[in-house]
């Protein structure tokens, strides 16, 4: 087809998103805690910490360095285990 555009790319389709485990969270204020340092790396668009199972979701535009993660899981207090 004469002038027909090529599909490009989109940000949605560039995202990514990983899950951790986390040792040490027990409530809401631990979530916060590890929610905020973690939203501070530069391309992550969310995080959900759940404390009652450990487990902290990373939605980023793209893939984030697990040491980048840890280093601000370190910072807010607790431990990266390592990915779900």
């Amino acid at each position: 087809m004469v002038g027909a555009k090529v599909p490009t790319r989109t940000e949605e389709n560039t995202m990514s998103e990983a899950v951790y485990s986390v040792s040490g969270m027990s409530c809401g204020h631990c979530e916060s805690a590890i929610t905020k340092e973690v939203t501070a790396i530069p391309g992550v668009t969310s995080v959900t910490a759940v404390a009652s199972t450990g487990l902290v979701t990373i939605a980023s535009e793209q893939p984030v360095d697990d040491e980048t993660v840890r280093a601000a899981v370190d910072e807010a207090g607790y431990e990266l285990v390592g990915r779900a």
